[in-house]
Formats: C-alpha cells, structure tokens, sequence
C-alpha cells in the first residue's frame, strides 16, 4: 500500500504516482488514467471503462452471427 500526498500543480490539486505504480499499471508519462467509482470505492485503471463495454458488445454480435461471419471469411 501507498500513501499518496495531494499535491498543488498549477491551478490543480494532484497525485504523484511512484515508479513502481507507474510500472505495474504500465504507464508512461502523459498517458490517461481513468478513475471509476466501484462498490469497494475508486478505482484508478488505465483501460476505459467504456471501451470495455463496446468490445463486449461487439463480442456478444459476434457469437450471435458466427455462423455468418465464418462464411464471409472464407
């Protein structure tokens, strides 16, 4: 567990992440995090939530016109 400071950067207020946050979440400096409210509180990820959505939305269309799209594909 880290215990991150709140930060004044500008006219923001902040986090600094450690390396070894950065490093496991595999971020680089001016990437996008996304932080989402969940049941146990916040979470800090680096996929979009949203993203997620549309991908299981895509899948769910996929497994109901397989039998069409494996006929394109040939």
């Amino acid at each position: 567990m880290h215990v991150l400071k709140l930060t004044q950067i500008g006219n923001s207020v902040g986090v600094i992440l450690p390396k070894e946050a950065l490093s496991r979440l595999k971020l680089a400096k001016g990437e996008s995090v996304f932080l989402t409210e969940t049941k146990e509180g916040y979470a800090l990820t680096p996929y979009d939530p949203a993203l997620e959505e549309e991908i299981s939305a895509g899948r769910a269309l996929m497994r109901e016109y397989r039998d069409t799209f494996h006929q394109l594909a040939k």
